[in-house]
């Protein structure tokens, strides 16, 4: 097969069919009546191909239908933050988006519920293809699953007959769900193959239109109309001059892109790898989109197989289909160097490289507001006579300042407690700030988790998007009575993060009255990364000299380079001192900005709480004081940034 080049299209692939929401099991090894909890995630074949292929580099786009409401915007949104292009993505007022229930029995068995009655995507027709958007794509790609009703299939084949008059190449991945084709009840979603005369003629009546034909050695069975293996691929050949290419599980994959030879292994195998199958859910798309990538990106076939076979692996080690998709990054290490690990999801370097490289949102720069304090606003009550209950009044305040200093600046960030924010966090969350909440009970050494001590449960009940911000006292002449346990308890705080998908701000003081002592913190670093720890932020003081930056930077370059930065701490600094910090800061680059609290509301909070100031003149005062200092970092980085 020829593409068109890469230049001459937007696209490189656009994908068609099913898109779902898949709600997975947690407890694997179990029935799915008996799964307590689940974690969401996007589904559907098509889908999962579009966020795979734009994992690794692709031009990817998905044509499908989503329901007007929560649902369908979380598939919207999560493939926006993938990258795929989503302009095909129509949204259906009359329907739900699809819903698939699933879980882990154990290696052969995958109980999955499809709740697919007159949903969204099964509504897809003819005329939501637009020759104008086919037109801009080297590949387009269909499943074999989105043939079965009428209606599906015109689109399907609308499709691929507007790509075939633009020179683009056509796929089918044969995508064989019974169920979906209405064979067997409900409760049948996790059988793969029931033979049916009546679906081989579907799928042989459009292979003509096919020029790479993808599937399990089950599904080339329906496709080719046979159980027996060379007569089905015959069969295929029969009808199409297509590249074949047969998926075979732990025994890798071959292609047949001629004659179909007299064995099955007479023509190009990639044997795969040998890994443990903790999920085959989702393999064949992971290893679709490997395929792709190589194929359309100008990789031989074997090597293109290769790319397929450990896109299929990384897969099948990990809970989710879309999720554990690997990116180009990923992909090319485990190619280059494999891994030690038979259970992949087991691999430290590996699950770091996903995590860094999946990050769902760039935060080149984070001017943060920080009033997350809670012993300290306690005690200024106190000192003022304010009854406690002000509290949450003055955090609403607070937020008021910050929202009408940035507005919707994409920079604006807050951290902020749940004791006595709890009501700002839950407006604030979804309107695309930068949002952190403190985890640690203030003033504890060593470090206790305010929520209690299994802090995975604790941070299950955060919405992910919230950032984890813990706050530790430590410094490397601290004794065993205080370094274990804080240690100890912060590395279950890092793999809790890993676990529920939050980012982790990690804000070290090594000595209150030493902060900008540089080579203490970067030695606490190093001991932190040493540990195993990787956050995903650095809190810091800002070292009172360059050196002190020098030594932070080379550690945490050298140790963690997909760390995202570090922000500066304020430690209610006068502002002349925050401008002389912030204005040095904005010369490091590992600097992204800052987050910054009492400088801006302790004076402004005393005379609130003691009635010398209302409401709007408290607003004003926090949102002048916020944007001083915002405009000092601006305008540093600025002049930094032109002499770089």
């Amino acid at each position: 097969m020829n593409f068109p080049p890469k230049d001459a299209r937007k696209l490189d692939v656009i994908s068609i069919g099913r898109s779902s929401v898949d709600l997975y099991g947690q407890q694997a090894g179990g029935r799915l009546e008996d799964m307590a909890s689940f974690a969401k995630y996007i589904g559907g074949c098509p889908t999962n191909i579009a966020v795979g292929a734009s994992r690794l580099g692709l031009r990817a786009a998905v044509i499908t239908r989503v329901g007007d409401e929560h649902m369908g915007r979380f598939i919207r949104e999560q493939l926006a933050a993938e990258g795929v292009d989503t302009r095909g993505v129509a949204t259906d007022p009359a329907r739900l988006t699809a819903l698939v229930i699933l879980g882990i029995r154990d290696k052969e068995h995958f109980p999955l519920i499809f709740y697919r009655e007159n949903c969204a995507d099964m509504a897809l027709e003819a005329a939501d293809i637009d020759p104008a958007f086919i037109n801009e794509a080297r590949a387009v790609l269909v499943t074999g699953t989105h043939l079965s009703k009428p209606n599906l299939a015109a689109a399907s084949k609308r499709a691929m007959d507007l790509a075939r008059r633009n020179g683009a190449v056509t796929i089918l991945d044969i995508d064989y769900r019974p169920v979906l084709w209405g064979i067997g009840g409900h409760g049948t979603g996790d059988i793969r193959f029931v033979d049916n005369a009546a679906v081989s003629q579907h799928l042989l009546a459009i292979l003509p239109a096919c020029e790479i034909v993808v599937g399990t050695e089950e599904e080339v069975h329906i496709a080719g109309a046979s159980t027996d293996t060379l007569t089905a691929l015959r069969n295929i050949r029969a009808r199409t001059k297509a590249l074949i290419v047969m998926k075979r599980g732990p025994l890798g994959c071959v292609a047949y892109p001629d004659a179909i030879p007299t064995t099955i292994d007479a023509a190009l195998v990639d044997t795969g790898f040998p890994v443990e199958v903790y999920n085959v859910l989702g393999a064949g798309d992971g290893f679709m989109s490997g395929l792709l990538r190589g194929l359309l990106g100008g990789e031989t076939l074997p090597a293109s197989m290769r790319m397929a076979n450990a896109c299929g692996a990384l897969v099948v080690s990990r809970h989710g289909c879309a999720p554990a998709s690997p990116t180009w990054r990923e992909l090319k290490h485990f190619l280059d160097h494999g891994s030690a690990q038979h259970a992949l999801r087991k691999d430290v370097v590996l699950n770091d490289l996903h995590w860094s490289t999946t990050r769902r949102r760039a935060w080149p720069e984070i001017c943060a507001l920080a009033f997350d304090h809670r012993v300290q606003l306690e005690r200024l009550a106190a000192q003022t006579g304010a009854a406690p209950a002000r509290i949450p009044v003055l955090k609403r305040l607070i937020y008021e300042a910050a929202a009408k200093a940035f507005g919707d600046d994409p920079a604006f960030g807050i951290i902020l407690d749940d004791r006595f924010g709890s009501d700002v966090l839950a407006a604030a969350t979804g309107r695309g700030h930068w949002i952190a909440r403190p985890v640690e009970l203030p003033e504890q050494i060593p470090l206790v988790f305010e929520g209690g001590r299994d802090i995975g449960n604790v941070l299950r009940e955060w919405p992910v998007e919230h950032t984890v911000k813990c706050l530790v006292y430590q410094k490397p002449a601290d004794g065993p009575d205080i370094a274990a346990p804080q240690e100890d308890r912060l590395l279950a705080l890092f793999e809790a993060c890993r676990q529920t998908g939050h980012e982790l701000l990690l804000e070290i003081i090594p000595d209150k009255t030493r902060p900008g002592d540089g080579a203490m913190v970067a030695a606490m670093i190093r001991r932190y990364y040493d540990l195993g720890l990787k956050p995903d932020w650095w809190k810091l003081s800002s070292p009172d000299d360059q050196a002190g930056w020098t030594a932070i930077t080379e550690v945490v370059r050298s140790r963690d380079p997909d760390c995202r930065g570090v922000l500066l701490l304020g430690l209610d600094a006068p502002e002349p001192d925050l401008v002389r910090t912030l204005t040095a800061a904005a010369a490091q680059p590992i600097c992204r900005g800052f987050a910054i609290g009492r400088s801006v509301f302790s004076q402004p909070a005393e005379s609130w709480l003691q009635n010398r100031t209302d409401d709007a003149a408290f607003v004003a005062e926090v949102a002048a004081r916020y944007r001083r200092l915002i405009d000092v970092w601006r305008q540093a980085r600025g002049r930094h940034s032109a002499v770089a």
